[in-house]
């Protein structure tokens, strides 16, 4: 099943895994101890952010350190970027008219 970045960022386990692997690259084990839940489903949380791109798989000796793709976030930051746009617009308006207010 081919999903997308945003089916990717829904869940908030994902969100957090992002979190911790965007400053250095982590096994599944050293990313599983940070989470309540089995080491199993943390794989499929790493399953879903690698088939979406968000991370990407680096094989060190023995070991699997999961890295974010930095690059990948730009697509979300560029989808926010028209919404972002509309807020600035507002709250432009909205320091204009209390500006208008006080005076």
């Amino acid at each position: 099943m081919r999903r997308d970045i945003f089916q990717a960022i829904a869940d908030p386990t994902r969100r957090a895994i992002i979190t911790l692997i965007a400053m250095q690259a982590m096994t599944p084990n050293a990313i599983a101890e940070h989470f309540d839940t089995s080491r199993q489903a943390v794989s499929k949380h790493l399953k879903i952010l690698t088939e979406c791109d968000l991370i990407k798989q680096e094989q060190r000796g023995r070991e699997i350190y999961y890295k974010l793709e930095v690059d990948k976030m730009k697509d979300i930051d560029n989808w926010l970027e028209q919404f972002r746009k509309i807020w600035e617009i507002q709250f432009n308006q909205l320091d204009n008219l209390l500006s208008t207010i006080k005076k």
